[in-house]
């Protein structure tokens, strides 16, 4: 898939896992810093590794459920909570993921970056209107 692909895949994704108005709120909140940001996890996160074949969507949210909370990404980890279980994942297997919890370092560290750095910069004055 080229990159056009990879994003028009990988937001039909993510909507579908994370909720439309989670993702749309975020889109149009974000400036263009923030759409590097958006373009990239869109493209390399919901585009190419959720849309891989070998593992299903459920199988997926286990697993990111499991980094998430190894690595305290709580923000990030209610929102995935809440697209487990549209996906079919029970509230007691959360409560078992939780229990034997994994680490993860991707996306999640990258999104809390861009926040910080937006949010200086912002404080700041140093990002275009």
């Amino acid at each position: 898939m080229n990159k056009d692909d990879l994003l028009a895949v990988g937001l039909d994704v993510r909507r579908d896992v994370l909720g439309a108005d989670y993702v749309d709120s975020g889109l149009a909140e974000s400036d263009d810093f923030m759409m590097a940001f958006q373009d990239t996890v869109t493209s390399l996160a919901w585009g190419y590794s959720w849309s891989r074949p070998g593992l299903d969507r459920r199988t997926r949210l286990i697993l990111t459920l499991g980094i998430l909370a190894g690595l305290g990404r709580h923000q990030e980890l209610g929102i995935y909570a809440q697209g487990a279980v549209r996906n079919g994942v029970s509230v007691d297997e959360i409560k078992e993921i939780l229990i034997h919890v994994m680490s993860y370092c991707g996306t999640p560290a990258g999104r809390q970056s861009f926040t910080a750095v937006h949010r200086a910069l912002a404080d700041i004055g140093a990002l275009p209107d």
